[in-house]
This record gives C-alpha cells, sequence and structure tokens, in this order.
C-alpha cells in the first residue's frame, strides 16, 4: 500500500520543498528519520520516510501508526481549497494504516491509539447516524490503547472527547446512540467523564495544546467560564510543539473572543 498520491498533496501543503533521494537506510533508519522530520515540523518528508520504511517492511506497526497520525496532520494543514475531497481521502488512508498497525501488533498501545483516532477523523466526513454507528469503535480502540498503557495521553483525549461527543447529540442522535450503541454504552457516557478524561490527558502532557483546548470547549459546554478561560490563557503562551499547533492556537483565540461575548 504505497503513498505515492500523497506527495502532490503534501506539496500543496508546503509540508516538501523538494523530493530528495532517500538513501538506501533501514526500517528502523527511515522511521526514526520520519521522527525527525516530524519533530522539525515537515510531515512531508517524515511522509517519505515512513514510506521508505514500508516499502521494506508494509507490516512494520510503528512505521504504519506514525503514517497514519502524520496523515492526519496533512489533512489539518491542507488550505481551505483543497480541505473537503482531500482532506477526506487522507483520514480514509490514515485509518487503513492505522488497522495495518493493529492487525500487526495487537498488543501496541499506539497502533490502538491510532486507529482510534482516524476513526474518529473519518466519521466526522459522515452523517450523524453513520458517526454513531462508528463511535463503539472509537472507544474500543481508544480503552485498548489505555488498557496496554495506563499513561497514554492520546487515548485519555480520545475518551474525553467521545464522552463529551455523545452527550452533544440531538434528541434524535442519543436516540440513534442508544440504538446504535447499546443502551448500556451510551448511558456510560457523562459530561465528568469527559471532564475526567481531558484533564487526564492534561496532566500527562501539560504542554500538548490539543488537549488544553479540547479540554476548555468541555468546560465552556457546562459554562464553568472561568476553568475554559484559564486553560485558553495557557494555551497562548504554550510554545509550537507540533506542527498542528498554529492552527490549535488559533482555534483558542477564536473561543477566548466568542466566551468574552457571552
Amino acid at each position: 500500500m504505497g503513498l505515492n498520491p500523497i506527495w502532490t498533496t503534501a506539496v500543496l501543503c508546503g509540508a516538501v520543498a523538494a523530493a530528495t533521494p532517500l538513501g538506501a537506510q533501514s526500517v528502523d533508519d527511515h522511521v526514526a528519520m520520519g521522527v525527525a522530520a516530524n519533530e522539525a515540523h515537515d510531515p512531508g518528508t517524515a511522509i517519505q520516510h515512513f514510506d521508505a520504511a514500508l516499502a521494506q517492511d508494509s507490516s512494520d506497526a510503528e512505521a504504519n501508526w506514525r503514517t497514519a497520525l502524520t496523515l492526519l496532520d496533512l489533512a489539518e494543514l491542507l488550505p481551505d481549497s483543497l480541505q473537503r475531497l482531500q482532506r477526506d481521502s487522507l483520514y480514509s488512508l490514515a485509518e487503513r494504516y492505522a488497522g495495518r498497525a493493529v492487525r500487526s501488533d495487537p498488543a501496541g498501545a499506539d497502533g490502538h491509539f491510532a486507529l482510534a483516532a482516524t476513526a474518529g477523523r473519518v466519521s466526522l466526513t459522515l452523517g450523524q447516524e453513520a458517526r454513531i454507528r462508528r463511535a463503539g469503535i472509537i472507544r474500543r480502540e481508544a480503552l485498548r490503547a489505555i488498557e496496554l498503557d495506563s499513561e497514554h495521553d492520546g487515548a485519555y483525549h480520545i475518551m474525553g472527547r467521545w464522552n463529551a461527543e455523545i452527550m452533544r447529540l440531538s434528541r434524535i442522535g442519543r436516540f440513534f446512540a442508544r440504538n446504535f450503541l447499546g443502551a448500556g454504552v451510551f448511558k456510560q457516557a457523562s459530561w465528568d467523564k469527559a471532564i475526567a478524561n481531558m484533564e487526564k490527558a492534561v496532566e500527562l502532557d501539560s504542554g500538548r495544546i490539543y488537549h488544553r483546548l479540547e479540554l476548555a470547549r468541555i468546560y465552556a459546554d457546562r459554562k464553568r467560564w472561568a476553568d475554559a478561560e484559564a486553560q485558553l490563557h495557557v494555551i497562548e503562551s504554550l510554545p509550537v510543539r507540533e506542527v498542528t499547533d498554529s492552527i490549535y492556537k488559533r482555534q483558542g483565540s477564536e473561543l477566548r473572543r466568542k466566551l468574552a461575548k457571552r
């Protein structure tokens, strides 16, 4: 499962300045270079290295889940003119890589996290009924990641959002949730769990802007204005650590202005 169609998207994102030949490196070398490229905010080059690793060993779990998460970053970076079709395509492709990571290493927490994250993004492209049908997959994979790694901040983030999204459903949406998720699973969702899981994500990685942004949104849902403002204030002071952080900082500023007008 090669990634050649992604190069055009990566260039359009501005993620790849120029294609450079990749040396005859090992799978581990390419994965390490892909990680370094992501840390340097260059997901296009990271994808090239992960693709080179997978060309040598398509079952390598780490290369697969890292590819999946990097594709999600590329989707976030797409310009508005390309967002819908290109983004949906990247989400679907990312889910395929995450699924392969889980099949290759069922005991790897990061693969299950990547599958939960990519399934969640794919769900955003679907109608409400289809999204609810997939909610069980997201929850199952996130909980499995936590079971395998009790300090996986990303998995706690997903569980925080999962609970929040269920609680945000309309009356019709809640009807579908009871039918598709089952009454037992549906009743397990709560605002308290949404807050507890997202606060746990922040506790485990206090410098991750995305955790604090989603926690602020949940606080705002519960009209905990001071708590939401506190998270947004911290976000303004945090350094840009990940390639998508500038987007989240902007969204945080927009939310802060919205709360100021309430």
